[in-house]
């Protein structure tokens, strides 16, 4: 029968066949799956027993160009959020607290971020936002100076098409008005 780590070999060679991998990401994955084995002989659970080890320090894993994911050194990625969704299961959140990382970190590489920055700024998004967030306080306000009545009253009203792209009115069939009744009885004679 074959020892633990000659199986871990054996399931990371099968992985390495289909993911191109460093000889240091192969070490690392073996070292991972014989302590999950290890675990799984010894009945205990797998999760929560192995404490993953940054591949990478912070300061290299977010590089101007790309972001190197910090679980298993995988490298070239613009955003991170996807890569730790997919391969590994986590969230940003959960990724960031696990390696020290500050909560306004962005997890995404710093041209990319840049690139998006300026292209917001050249659309005006960012005066939109500050717009609408204006809009949106003085609703707020207006909410709650005045009764529930009189804040509704205060909405804008739809402004009307104009005539020239107004649809015109179906036809329907004209309804006729109920004939007038008929006195009934004796007819009265009319004197001339």
């Amino acid at each position: 029968m074959a020892t633990l780590v000659e199986i871990a070999a054996q399931i990371v060679a099968s992985h390495a066949s289909s993911t191109p991998m460093t000889s240091d990401q192969l070490i690392f994955e073996i070292g991972k799956v014989h302590n999950a084995l290890k675990n799984l002989e010894a009945g205990q659970s797998i999760e929560g027993t192995e404490e993953v080890k940054p591949t990478v320090t912070v300061k290299d894993a977010f590089k101007k160009g790309e972001v190197v994911c910090m679980v298993c050194g995988k490298g070239g990625f613009k955003t991170l959020a996807r890569h730790l969704s997919t391969a590994h299961g986590m969230k940003p959140g959960e990724y960031k607290k696990q390696f020290g990382i500050p909560s306004k970190q962005a997890l995404s590489a710093k041209n990319y971020s840049e690139a998006r920055r300026k292209m917001a700024q050249d659309r005006g998004l960012a005066d939109n936002l500050a717009k609408a967030r204006e809009v949106r306080m003085a609703n707020i306000e207006a909410k709650k100076g005045a009764p529930a009545k009189a804040a509704k009253a205060a909405k804008p009203a739809k402004q009307a098409k104009p005539v020239a792209e107004a649809k015109p009115a179906k036809m329907t069939k004209a309804v006729k008005p109920p004939k007038a009744a008929k006195p009934r009885g004796p007819k009265a004679k009319t004197v001339a």
